[in-house]
């Protein structure tokens, strides 16, 4: 039986790394069996990721996932990026952040949570809104009368047939903007499940003549932005004092504020100014239940003395693996 490999990787674009993908057809593939993707490759001068006169790069498969549009003949290949001479490519992100669990020595159970804020387009203007103008303020469409719920079901429900830790939805702020979390577990997985969620989001809405838009600041004026909150955990955090062990991990990231930011997304200065439900992008706090805050302490965590911390800074466009990096190497070491 033939069988379609969808393989998906992160390309050398800037200054916001984009998805790629192209199709190998297979004979006998026993997905069922944890069957094994071959090692492939593809021409990085295409991809901002080699020059021309040495072009070949490598895609070796790390995580498999049943295609939500063809879940019979379809496998999505997740893969990393190496150069022919069997090093990692500098865009590898993910083995970036794989070496850094690695140099830990012990494994610090860390937790990542990812909260995936993204607004729809129809042409050049957000999916709902008008021809001209804008529409009525902000207010109604949080979690109430909102445009785009057919994509949002329609995604929820592929990222559930492909194995995607998708764990939640909800309509956002602005009109067209809507929100998926992932996780939480292991960070490298998430860190997957979020790329391969993206890359299914961009399908659906091509599929619909509409497209995503990451940026953290789609819309300028009395509009909020779109981030990517992470929240974030160790064994640490969610043992007997764990309260204590987060608000000891929040005053470290107000120490290292600067060097995450720099790892955090590209715009995120349009975003995190202070107003709608941000913190200025030059100020770092924390705060129990306070959305206007660099690291918000949820309420119930601070009820139960234990659990995790929400990072409200990323950026709708950050690469997880860089942030989950930032915070492995703030937090567990």
């Amino acid at each position: 039986m033939m069988h379609k490999l969808e393989y998906i990787w992160l390309d050398g674009t800037e200054p916001t790394t984009q998805l790629r993908s192209k199709t190998k057809i297979v004979k006998n593939f026993g997905r069922e069996d944890g069957g094994n993707a071959p090692v492939w490759g593809f021409d990085g001068s295409s991809t901002n990721q080699a020059e021309g006169s040495d072009s070949d790069c490598v895609l070796r498969p790390q995580r498999l996932y049943p295609n939500p549009f063809d879940p019979i003949q379809g496998t999505l290949v997740l893969c990393e990026v190496w150069n022919v001479d069997g090093t990692q490519h500098e865009t590898n992100t993910r083995y970036a952040l794989q070496e850094q669990l690695m140099q830990l020595g012990e494994d610090p159970v860390e937790w990542v949570g990812f909260e995936q804020e993204y607004t729809l387009y129809e042409g050049s203007r957000p999916y709902g809104w008008p021809t001209e103008g804008d529409p009525p303020p902000q207010g109604d469409y949080y979690c109430g009368r909102n445009k785009g719920e057919e994509i949002m079901q329609e995604h929820v429900n592929a990222c559930i047939v492909s194995g995607v830790s998708i764990c939640g939805t909800n309509a956002e702020v602005m009109l067209g903007q809507w929100e998926y979390q992932i996780g939480a577990a292991g960070s490298i997985h998430m860190s997957d499940d979020l790329w391969i969620a993206r890359w299914i989001m961009e399908k659906i809405c091509a599929k619909h003549g509409l497209w995503v838009s990451l940026d953290p600041k789609p819309v300028s004026g009395d509009w909020n932005g779109a981030g990517c909150h992470t929240n974030f955990s160790t064994k640490y955090m969610r043992g007997d004092g764990g309260l204590a062990e987060i608000l000891h991990a929040a005053n470290k990231l107000g120490d290292v504020h600067k060097e995450h930011m720099k790892e955090y997304g590209v715009g995120n200065e349009r975003r995190l100014t202070g107003l709608h439900e941000t913190q200025a992008i030059d100020t770092f706090s924390w705060g129990v239940s306070d959305r206007g805050a660099s690291i918000r302490i949820p309420w119930q965590v601070d009820q139960d003395k234990r659990g995790y911390l929400e990072d409200r800074r990323p950026s709708s466009n950050c690469d997880p693996y860089r942030v989950s990096k930032m915070l492995i190497e703030t937090l567990c070491e």
